[in-house]
């Protein structure tokens, strides 16, 4: 089985942009290592090295992930903040996540601490690019009482451990991954997979149980379009 090929060839590189596209779609989409990747495409007749998927993975994946923030409609003004250990080479680092009321995943960032200096990095983050929100719920990390208090003093915050159940379940694919990858290598690597696998599965992960079958193709359909418009957007 042959992949099409109609997509301008990108400038400096052997394959065409629909097999790197792809190669990056599957790798995110699914639980897959770059060795499956590798199968799936030479059973598509195409011949490429999992390092060359791994490649394109760390080089395009960000372009991905940057032009669904770009795309994506304004965030819902109630968050759900959590954060999350992620060891490293024996080391304790820390992944602070942001959910609006959709469940859209809003940002992602990986920090060596749980306090309050990082909580307000992490909130200055959010806020420079979502503007306040009205609502902020987080468990009861106190770590969390003094940033939002300064930086957004007129949201309702709420600190419930009970409330937080919608980010709970958005550390579930990084557990995934995690396991698969075989634990990260560095938190560079980490930041750089999470800040992509996040963005692209907010495209392609629509909450199903909310649509029929019918409306479900449609956003698929929506999905896969916009994919290809982003591979178009790609540069070498």
């Amino acid at each position: 089985m042959k992949m099409p090929t109609e997509l301008p060839r990108l400038k400096g590189f052997r394959f065409p942009r629909e097999i790197i596209s792809f190669a990056v779609w599957a790798y995110h989409r699914f639980a897959l290592s770059t060795a499956d990747v590798e199968d799936l495409l030479a059973e598509r007749g195409v011949k490429v090295s999992r390092e060359t998927v791994r490649k394109w993975v760390n080089r395009f994946g960000s372009h991905f992930a940057k032009c669904v923030k770009r795309d994506r409609p304004a965030a819902n003004d109630k968050w759900h903040l959590d954060e999350v250990v992620i060891p490293i080479n024996g080391r304790k680092f820390w992944l602070w996540r942001a959910v609006d009321a959709n469940g859209d995943v809003l940002d992602i960032l990986l920090q060596k601490q749980r306090n309050a200096k990082a909580a307000k990095r992490f909130m200055q983050r959010l806020i420079d690019r979502f503007g306040a929100p009205r609502v902020v719920i987080t468990d009861k990390l106190r770590s969390y009482i003094k940033p939002i208090r300064n930086l957004v003093g007129g949201a309702d915050h709420r600190a419930h451990k009970g409330l937080n159940n919608r980010i709970e379940g958005s550390h579930r694919p990084t557990r995934k991954r995690e396991k698969l990858m075989g634990r990260f290598k560095s938190p560079r690597q980490a930041q750089r997979f999470l800040a992509a696998h996040d963005q692209i599965n907010t495209v392609f992960r629509p909450r199903r149980y909310r649509l029929s079958s019918v409306s479900y193709r449609h956003a698929r359909s929506d999905a896969f379009d916009l994919w290809k418009d982003y591979a178009l957007e790609m540069t070498a």
